[in-house]
């Protein structure tokens, strides 16, 4: 199979989502940023204007009751007095014509002393000492006449908002610059760190599509979206390479344990057609095959069954079941067997126990482990089994307990092997595939099969203890509908 090309330096970057992410969000920042800046920026030279406004119209005031008190002559030592002070305001005495007769400013620009009131606009102005200078200011002034019919003009020179503008602007240009510099170095690193997590990925995924289920995908430990995507696929490739590994135990235990029972079928059809012709032994060889057959096909029945466990064709009948009543049918149904065998069955099973899941898988592997049970402690001195369902916190726990021989504890894992008997003579009655079925139905209700040894009352492990635990969240005590 051959890889994909993969794609390298500033173009791969782009092609990423975390940088495009990241350049949309730089964008959107830069943009929101500029907006709040200019917009600050207006609503307050809207205010510096309004308090520019406040503070001419005051000193207009007073400039006209000056005038009221001492006449021209002290209104003139007012304003010569005025225009000495540091920062002071623009301050204009003109003829009706509009010329210019004292003051502080040298020239205005055309049209401002024609109307009375605030000037509609900021306008040009030229200061004492400018002459032949290109710098030309700009100012807000109030124009009133006296009553001898000359204009005064009162105004402030726009200097300090303008410099606050070009300061304000002057701070963004830079403060972008900062900004987008930073975000161009996070943006690289971010989509530089991304490719190389993609990169590994990509390799590791190769791999897989060569062959290698023992490889998984790289988890980085940020509990980021790549790693959730890691884990997810991690624990999918266990669960492949998990059904893969049975398919190839099947195969194997397949060629293996079931030459033998065919074995046995031949041989028994050749000694039928070899021997005497007495009916009775005819039926007597047909019976036997017939059994060699049904061990055949029940071990086949339960092949399939685990096989469509495992592949979670059962999953879709999952519902409500009421674990409780599961458990008391299955032990009223296995009691008479037990009996047979000289066994006493104990149920102890808490009321009102609920779990989501299926009824019959839950039943099968429930009779399977109470089949082994019976199977292993007949013959046992005051043999017994004890069926327990009981709440363990929000989880549910059914155990069936025997005192056969049990199971050594380093063998446990390897009864749930498919075909595996840990019976060397075979001397009872099998297909080593019962625990196999129960692990699987645990699987697909995502709980769990534990095999430990029986406790007695003397304190010694005598026999086996199986327990299928449905985990919290699947078990409950509400009634069924």
């Amino acid at each position: 199979m051959v890889a994909p090309k993969k794609a390298s330096g500033v173009k791969a970057l782009f092609r990423t989502t975390a940088v495009r992410l990241s350049a949309l969000y730089l964008l959107l920042f830069a943009a929101c940023a500029a907006f709040l800046v200019f917009y600050v920026t207006s609503m307050s030279l809207g205010l510096l204007r309004d308090q520019i406004r406040e503070t001419v119209a005051q000193e207009a005031t007073e400039i006209q009751q000056v005038y009221d008190r001492g006449g021209m002559n002290g209104l003139l030592r007012a304003l010569e007095r005025r225009a000495r002070q540091p920062g002071a305001n623009l301050y204009i005495i003109a003829s009706p014509s509009g010329e210019i007769l004292a003051g502080n400013v040298l020239s205005l620009q055309p049209g401002v002393l024609d109307q009375e009131g605030w000037t509609t606009a900021p306008f040009r102005y030229e200061r004492y000492g400018d002459e032949g200078k290109s710098e030309r200011h700009a100012a807000l002034a109030e124009v009133f006449l006296l009553p001898n019919s000359l204009k005064i003009l009162v105004g402030r020179d726009l200097g300090e908002p303008e410099s606050f503008r070009g300061l304000v602007r002057q701070s963004l240009v830079v403060a972008l610059g900062i900004m987008g510099i930073g975000a161009l170095a996070i943006w690289y690193l971010i989509g530089r760190n991304a490719l190389r997590r993609m990169d590994r990925m990509s390799d590791a995924s190769q791999r897989i599509m060569d062959g290698d289920l023992t490889q998984r995908l790289p988890v980085g430990g940020s509990g980021d979206e790549f790693d959730r995507l890691s884990e997810s696929l991690n624990a999918m490739l266990g669960r492949i390479e998990k059904l893969n590994e049975g398919l190839r135990q099947v195969s194997d235990n397949i060629a293996h344990d079931l030459k033998t029972p065919l074995t046995r079928l031949r041989n028994k059809a050749e000694a039928a057609l070899a021997g005497k012709t007495e009916p009775a032994e005819f039926r007597e060889s047909l019976s036997e095959i017939i059994a060699e057959s049904d061990q055949l096909i029940r071990t086949f029945n339960a092949l399939l069954m685990i096989s469509r466990v495992e592949a979670g064709s059962a999953v879709a009948e999952m519902g409500p079941v009421d674990l409780t009543q599961i458990v008391a049918d299955c032990v009223e149904l296995y009691e008479p067997a037990a009996e047979d065998a000289g066994l006493s069955v104990k149920a102890e099973i808490a009321p009102g126990v609920q779990v989501t899941g299926n009824r019959e898988l839950i039943g099968q592997a429930l009779g399977n482990l109470l089949d082994n049970a019976i199977k292993y402690a007949e013959g046992t001195d005051e043999g017994r089994i004890v069926v327990r369902l009981a709440r363990e916190g929000e989880a549910a726990l059914v155990s069936v307990a025997d005192n056969g021989p049990g199971i050594p504890a380093e063998h446990r894992a390897d009864a749930l092997k498919r075909f595996v008997r840990l019976d060397k003579s075979r001397s009872k009655p099998g297909t080593g595939l019962g625990l196999s079925l129960v692990e699987a139905v645990m699987e697909v209700h995502h709980g769990t099969l534990g095999l430990d040894a029986t406790i007695g009352e003397n304190g010694m492990e005598h026999g086996l203890t199986a327990t299928m635990r449905f985990p919290a969240g699947a078990a409950g005590s509400t009634s069924l509908p």
